[in-house]
């Protein structure tokens, strides 16, 4: 089941039973006793104080999957987090009870050819918080490599720490595609089919904003709007939905010779215009997950160049009623943004 623990059982002689937030079937999630594993050489303890609601999340809980990822048995749910550490490991140095930290949520094998190569994201050995079959970190405590809990700086908070992994998808996809504002993009537009959303990237820097539908047969008429809103030639578009409305809006208003990242993954499969994309020589980059990136994206909080508080929209405690309460809300969608727990 990976580092986050095991099946549920006793707790050590005099210590408080650790909880976690088990998914048992579709929309049943319930609070449970999750055991720990022991603590290896390298291993830290962290007591979890900030985890954030994913998509993906939510995926697993309507549908108990995700992409090909298939939740065949009780799992625990969760991967955006931060807490402190409690107890290190006989080797670990790099930090010590009391830190605050940030929990890079995959494990790979550092085998493999690609993880040797460096892109560690797409290593077939991944263990991953919360991707079937392993548990994730909506619990008091989880055990992780110390080399994945990233210190924060007493400036950046335990929230801005668990939002260092929905940025970290960001901060790779821009790597990928080379832009965006705190890389050096000039211009940036933002489109979406929600008016508060777009409202919230507008206060956070979008240049402008454009409202689409849902509705593909919209996407030529849509298409002129975003061009307007750029003033020129789209030279990077990021979808961040993966849906065929939104793929198929990417590759028109990419420009020739541009570029198209796939980051969300809303549909396994999709019925779009590669065709004509391809006789614009638009590139399409896949995107998936991250590498390298929680000391840019602490870097990033502390320095003040990204602000994600405005991101986190709600707060909930860590019961049963409101560990449902909070899928919910997330679920739901509207003024939900980021949904956090602070346990």
């Amino acid at each position: 089941m990976g580092k986050g623990g095991m099946s549920h059982g006793e707790t050590k002689d005099g210590e408080d039973e650790n909880m976690a937030a088990w998914l048992l079937g579709v929309n049943t999630l319930k609070i449970q006793p999750f055991k720990l594993p022991s603590l290896g050489p390298q291993d830290v303890r962290v007591r979890m104080k900030a985890v954030g609601i994913c998509g993906s999340d939510v995926h697993y809980l309507k549908t108990m999957r995700c992409a090909h990822f298939v939740v065949k048995e009780p799992m625990v749910i969760g991967h955006e987090c931060a807490g402190i550490v409690e107890e290190v490991g006989s080797e670990v140095k790099s930090v010590v009870p009391g830190d605050r930290v940030a929990l890079e949520p995959g494990i790979s094998c550092w085998r493999c050819d690609l993880c040797k190569e460096g892109r560690y994201n797409l290593c077939p050995d991944m263990k991953f918080f919360a991707t079937p079959p392993v548990h994730g970190s909506l619990a008091n405590q989880v055990v992780h490599p110390a080399d994945l809990c990233f210190k924060l700086p007493d400036d950046v908070s335990l929230e801005e720490g668990a939002m260092c992994e929905p940025l970290s998808v960001g901060v790779h996809a821009c790597r990928r595609a080379n832009t965006a504002r705190a890389f050096g993009a000039p211009r940036i537009v933002i489109v979406d089919v929600d008016d508060y959303r777009l409202s919230v990237a507008k206060d956070l820097g979008a240049d402008e904003i454009v409202k689409v539908s849902t509705n593909l047969q919209d996407v030529d008429q849509e298409v002129v709007l975003i061009h307007q809103a750029m003033g020129t030639g789209v030279d990077v578009t990021f979808d961040c939905a993966g849906f065929d409305k939104t793929m198929s809006t990417a590759l028109s208003a990419t420009r020739p010779g541009g570029k198209v990242c796939l980051v969300g993954m809303g549909h396994n499969e999709m019925t779009v215009p590669l065709t004509p994309a391809a006789a614009r020589e638009v590139d399409v980059i896949g995107v998936f997950r991250y590498k390298n990136t929680w000391p840019l994206c602490i870097e990033f909080l502390r320095s003040g160049k990204i602000d994600v508080k405005p991101l986190i929209t709600h707060r909930f405690g860590f019961s049963q009623k409101e560990v449902e309460e909070a899928f919910e809300t997330s679920a739901r969608g509207s003024t939900a943004i980021k949904v956090m727990f602070n346990l």
